[in-house]
């Protein structure tokens, strides 16, 4: 990352690129960098965008609806012509956010959750039995797997497709729909425009075939709701929350609990004091959910000319909220590079802030804490396979970022 400006300057313009593999790899040196010497950095790339790396900055703006749109909240640059996705909540501002917000509060509630944690505990522990299977450890071998893909992924996959009464046979489809959407780099335009077409379109079936024919899943459940003025909700709202709702509840999840197990395996002695304390597995959920923010980013437009640290934004200038930046802030959590599992004053953000705060962060943390639980239950000794790949780990996405490819070595 090379500067093209005065470092003294709060505004100053930084060559660095959210797509870049220096970036993707290795995104906290680079949040520190800008930190130390540009707090509210602007980066040409990208159509250019203003990225704020401070607690309070990123805060600020996160609060700000009045001078800040969530209408594009896409990390990659929307071109010219092409319209913006609706996926109400997160696509919305007051006062119809509200509204929609609203509607969704019940499914993803602390009861409603409750009710999924046997689902998700069987789910994990089909997977585990698989990977055993797989790499021979039932028998007394020692394998490698691919945590990230043997493991992680399933598990919001199948929950959120429960819950949207979605059949577990197109699990593959719902994946490939989260990577080629988030997953993108900035150019793919069309792939991440195709796959956005295909969920669409999945789900646009989908409500119609409820429409005719209710089930006990959550598309029906909103066509029989209304809005505050008594309309019932439109189609395009219910194929935009279930689109939201399915891609951003399998990425996250598969991002943080892929981040957990790494650390795990690379820090034998948190993992062997969660294998000996459980108890503590909540406690250190919310820290690996702070160094390993998977939402490192989110884009707002500014609504009209506003500021950020002090520094002029104007009207139509895209701003990206790295998450993961402001929870690394030394101003705000002491010794912030390490990872301290029983870190008992901790005010992350990683589910974001303000009006769109995560609505499914009482079900992520359920999943997270069942993913980590089981896994420690089955696999109390394990590591990164360091020989295999780019050191056992490589790590992928931008909007939502996290290991894609985890080699750990199990059964020893």
């Amino acid at each position: 990352m090379s500067t093209t400006a005065d470092t003294d300057s709060a505004s100053a313009e930084r060559d660095f690129d959210v797509y870049s593999d220096e970036y993707i790899q290795g995104a906290a040196d680079v949040w520190d960098e800008l930190r130390a010497e540009c707090p509210v950095a602007h980066s040409p790339h990208n159509d250019g965008h203003w990225m704020p790396t401070t607690w309070d900055d990123i805060a600020a703006v996160a609060y700000d609806t009045e001078n800040f749109s969530s209408r594009d909240i896409a990390v990659a640059p929307t071109p010219e012509g092409v319209g913006l996705l609706t996926a109400p909540p997160i696509t919305s501002d007051p006062p119809f956010h509200t509204d929609a917000r609203r509607l969704l509060l019940p499914f993803f509630g602390p009861t409603a959750v409750e009710e999924m944690v046997e689902v998700t505990r069987s789910i994990a522990r089909e997977r585990l039995d698989a990977i055993a299977a797989e790499t021979g450890t039932d028998e007394g071998r020692i394998g490698v797997t691919d945590a990230a893909d043997t493991y992680s992924k399933h598990i919001p996959v199948r929950v959120i497709a429960r819950i949207l009464g979605l059949p577990e046979s197109d699990e593959p489809k719902f994946t490939r729909w989260a990577v080629d959407v988030l997953q993108s780099k900035g150019d793919e335009f069309d792939r991440r425009a195709n796959a956005t077409r295909e969920v669409l379109h999945y789900f646009g079936e989908l409500t119609d075939q409820r429409r005719q024919e209710r089930a006990d899943d959550l598309p029906s459940k909103l066509l029989d709701m209304k809005l505050p003025n008594g309309d019932p909700l439109a189609n395009h709202h219910i194929t935009g929350a279930s689109f939201l709702l399915l891609l951003a509840g399998i990425d996250t999840t598969w991002s943080s609990i892929s981040a957990s197990l790494m650390h795990l395996a690379m820090n034998p002695a948190d993992r062997e004091r969660l294998v000996a304390e459980p108890e503590l597995i909540p406690t250190a959920i919310e820290e690996f959910l702070r160094a390993y923010s998977p939402v490192t980013m989110a884009r707002v437009t500014a609504a009209d000319d506003a500021e950020i640290g002090g520094c002029p934004v104007a009207k139509g200038d895209k701003v990206l909220l790295p998450f993961g930046a402001g929870n690394r802030d030394p101003s705000k959590f002491d010794r912030p590079d390490e990872v301290v599992i029983d870190r008992a004053e901790n005010r992350h953000f990683a589910f974001g802030l303000g009006i769109h705060r995560c609505l499914g962060s009482n079900l992520a943390r359920m999943e997270l804490k069942v993913a980590i639980e089981e896994w420690l239950a089955r696999f109390p000794n394990f590591e990164l396979a360091t020989d295999v790949g780019r050191g056992g780990v490589e790590w992928g996405g931008v909007q939502v970022r996290g290991p894609r490819n985890l080699q750990i070595r199990v059964g020893l």
